[in-house]
């Protein structure tokens, strides 16, 4: 195909590509789904929930400012101090990195967009209205009150008998869904969406941790996910997962939240450091020493950080040589750690360092971080775990690590990227003072909590007496927090004067090497007029010309096909061109499936199920409407795309974004199966009152006939898709209608069997088996959709032999169906087989 005509000049260019990429003014901002957009979106959000944050922070210490303080009652306190946690946690640490690399990496791997924008838009919306309806339960005086932990048996219904708890699992379960998304938006993305050249060994060191924290995002949070909706159905349907005198445990809430805890301190903390090893460089003025040793800590640092979740939970009775191994583990992690920091130290001996803003932040950081780190090898030892634990300690360390390793960081990404996203000439200004305001107050803070702790205060108290010897120090902190707190609002300030007041800003001001600084200032939607070609880790150093080039339209797609929103796609590893990506337009579709899920949650929450099973299934049906008109009914073969070479449409590429998207969501789906099947399992082993006096036996007979179907369900759709080749559409389709017909099947069979199940109420061994087999019915019907809608792209025209992506996702999809189905009839026959008489 002959490349498409290019524009008179550079101007037009531009002017069609803001024409296709841009969104439209007024309510028409509600249809965005461009990643700088829903980027800003993100950061502004989270800044804010940030806000909310602080001011429960102040009312919390000055609660315990004094003793005996009548100040908050015991139930407010209770809440603001859940909500603090939560609202920091789940709302502002993890949504705010979301929001940087959602802006930042396409421009930093030289793309336009992202993989999937309207996947980033809807997650956005999902966190908005997640977290929307926990600040309407404190504004209400309906907020959790059971910690942000939110611990069994003071979460369950007998201790918190209203709709608090509720409240926090709904809410945080909603707010998951957005952090999913965006896992598996940013792994597709940095894997696929590359500028053509740039293979893994010359992606900047920020993406490497953007990689590896959203793959222990897609493993991390499905365990909270699990534990969220069971803690749910017992509070709603009393099914006793966590009730030990009916076969359940405590502990497993426990097991379960920190399976997510624990990484989730290292999925904040990597992105913080990704920063470092952006900015710490460019200041230095020096290439990061140890390129691959840093890549290789990040990844053993993620590893170790899925082993340390009993880190939390050493006086809770775990056997001693267990004790043995996580603390030997959660020592262990400290070496990856000290990579990374020799590394930055080397940066900055070897290099000309520049006392600029961002890097007083960074100094900053490493006296804080440095400080918590030693802390928390003290921690890992159980001897003095034992001696710390559920005191004021924990707390000073907690906030040391995270406060120094996500929030000097992100403040030092904010003075560092704050050109690029107003155009504004970096200033020192008021930022100096905000440093040590923040610095100084933050130590007064914690550092005397340490103390605190040691000579016996707990936490999680909302008042003590006057003679504890706990006053001076907690008036010290009290003190120290409200200074902080000025310090923030200083930083406010200062960014709305840079915003509002600052002179235009050179390309480029801080001389760095890495392509986000290749754009406009401010970008403009498409990011790049055209994409580059990398061949080095520097290409900014490398060749100076190179915004110049682009800007002129010298490099890949520098040209507007059809009115269509296009970037490259690339291989994996070797960031060869693979695939031409095209990209939607503004839709407000994200929006409406958002809205539509929420009502889903907001209908469990008051317990009107029935509006909420048509509310699930409303929101399917608004994400299937994404596909409609989307796609192309011919086969195109390989287009133009500049520079005389040409690449194939991604509807035609077997490793296109959409297939990694749905192996990615299957990863994170088997990891959840996972969770579910470890959580029976440890019942089964550990909880006390098992097995019931009288345990129902599961149905062989049923349980084979089940799991036959699903294989057969799994078949016909391979068949589909191996049939496109040498059949007429009509045959893959009547294939499809086969696998639709099996699944209704399986999932009327595995119905059956959940309403056999004598007592769900009654004992934790028949609430499991009713979860499982749920668990599977649900992909079963899910099964059902995946391949009607097959069908429906078929008789659209949308499948052929090359375009069969659709054919083959849900063919996965049943796949996996019937693996889970399988694997968990298993798991419960074996179950069913020990506990029989």
């Amino acid at each position: 195909m002959t490349e498409p005509s290019a524009p008179v000049n550079a101007i037009r260019l531009h002017k069609q590509l803001d024409a296709i990429f841009g969104t439209a003014p007024g309510l028409g901002q509600f249809s965005a789904v461009n990643h700088s957009i829903v980027g800003k979106r993100f950061i502004i959000t989270a800044f804010v929930f940030f806000g909310i944050g602080g001011i429960l922070a102040m009312l919390i210490r000055a609660q315990l400012a004094t003793p005996r303080s009548a100040f908050l009652g015991p139930d407010v306190y209770n809440q603001i101090f859940t909500m603090h946690g939560t609202v920091m946690m789940f709302l502002f640490a993890i949504p705010l990195f979301e929001g940087l690399a959602l802006y930042l990496l396409p421009k930093m791997l030289g793309a336009r967009d992202l993989a999937f924008p309207r996947l980033s838009a809807y997650g956005y919306w999902c966190y908005l209205f997640g977290g929307s309806i926990l600040i309407a339960g404190l504004v209400l005086g309906l907020a959790p009150d059971g910690g942000w932990f939110m611990y069994t048996p003071l979460s369950s219904r007998t201790y918190t008998p209203g709709i608090n708890a509720d409240i926090w699992l709904i809410g945080i379960t909603f707010v998951e869904i957005s952090a999913m998304c965006a896992a598996v938006e940013i792994i597709v993305s940095i894997l696929k969406v590359r500028a053509p050249g740039m293979s893994l060994d010359k992606m900047p060191l920020f993406g490497w941790y953007m990689l590896v924290t959203a793959f222990m995002m897609l493993f991390g949070f499905p365990p909270l996910i699990v534990g969220s909706v069971l803690l749910e159905i017992e509070r709603a349907f009393d099914l006793p997962f966590f009730d030990p005198g009916r076969g359940g445990d405590s502990i497993l809430w426990q097991h379960l939240f920190w399976l997510f805890g624990h990484p989730e301190v290292y999925i904040i903390f990597l992105p913080a450091a990704g920063v470092i090893s952006t900015i710490l460089p460019v200041l230095a003025r020096r290439e990061i020493i140890g390129y691959l040793a840093i890549v290789v800590s990040i990844v053993a640092l993620a590893f170790l950080s899925f082993g340390l979740w009993v880190h939390h939970m050493f006086t809770v009775g775990i056997p001693h040589l267990a004790l043995a191994f996580f603390s030997a583990a959660s020592t262990a992690v400290a070496v990856p750690t000290a990579v990374q920091i020799f590394a930055w130290i080397g940066t900055l001996l070897a290099g000309r360092p520049q006392l600029k803003l961002p890097m007083l932040f960074l100094l900053g950081f490493f006296f804080v971080f440095v400080a918590g780190g030693l802390t928390g090898v003290m921690v890992a030892i159980v001897p003095f775990n034992w001696q710390v634990h559920d005191t004021q300690f924990v707390v000073a360390h907690l906030h040391y690590v995270l406060v120094g390793g996500f929030v000097f960081p992100m403040l030092a990404a904010a003075y560092y990227w704050l050109p690029h996203f107003t155009g504004r000439a970096p200033r020192m200004s008021l930022g100096v003072a905000t440093f040590w305001l923040i610095f100084i107050g933050f130590n007064l803070t914690f550092l005397v909590m340490h103390l605190t702790g040691l000579i016996g205060m707990p936490r999680r108290i909302y008042t003590y007496g006057s003679d504890t010897g706990w006053e001076w120090l907690n008036l010290v902190s009290s003190v120290g927090s409200f200074l902080m707190a000025i310090g923030f609002a200083l930083f406010t300030v200062d960014v709305v004067l840079q915003w509002r007041l600052g002179t235009r800003s050179e390309r480029n001001p801080w001389d760095a090497v890495t392509l986000e600084w290749a754009t406009a200032m401010p970008p403009p939607s498409y990011n790049f007029a055209s994409i580059p070609a990398v061949d080095s880790r520097a290409p900014l150093k490398d060749r100076p010309d190179l915004p110049l080039e682009l800007a002129r339209g010298e490099g890949y797609l520098g040209f507007v096909r059809d009115g269509r929103l296009e970037t490259l796609g690339v291989g994996i590893t070797s960031g060869k061109i693979e695939q031409v990506i095209r990209l939607p337009g503004p839709t407000y579709l994200p929006l409406l499936s958002a809205a539509v899920t929420g009502s889903f949650f907001l209908a469990v929450l008051f317990k009107a199920y029935w509006l909420a099973v048509a509310g699930f299934a409303a929101a399917i049906f608004t994400l299937v409407l994404w596909a409609r008109g989307w796609g192309e009914r011919t086969d195109q073969g390989p287009v133009a795309i500049g520079r005389g070479a040409l690449a194939i449409p991604h509807q035609e590429c077997d490793a296109s974004p959409s297939r990694w998207a749905v192996l990615m969501g299957l990863a994170a789906n088997a990891t959840a199966f996972a969770s579910l099947a470890f959580g029976i399992l440890y019942l089964s082993i550990v909880a006390p009152n098992w097995p019931p006096p009288d345990p129902a036996r599961l149905s062989l007979g049923w349980s084979a006939m089940a799991a036959v179907i699903l294989i057969i369900a799994a078949f016909c759709a391979r068949q589909a898709v191996r049939t496109l080749a040498c059949a007429h559409t009509r045959v893959v389709e009547r294939w499809l209608l086969a696998n639709a017909a099996a699944q209704v099947m399986a999932f009327a069979s595995l119905l059956m069997m959940m309403l056999a199940i004598p007592g769900p109420t009654c004992h934790a061994y028949d609430a499991a088996m009713l979860v499982m087999l749920g668990y599977v019915a649900l992909h079963a019907a899910l099964g059902v959709v995946f391949a009607l809608y097959g069908v429906w792209r078929s008789r659209g025209g949308y499948v052929s032999v090359v375009r069969s992506n659709d054919l083959r996702i849900g063919a996965a999809w049943q796949v996996y169906t019937a693996a889970i189905g399988v694997i968990g009839l298993s798991l419960l026959l074996a179950i069913s087989l020990m506990v029989s008489p």
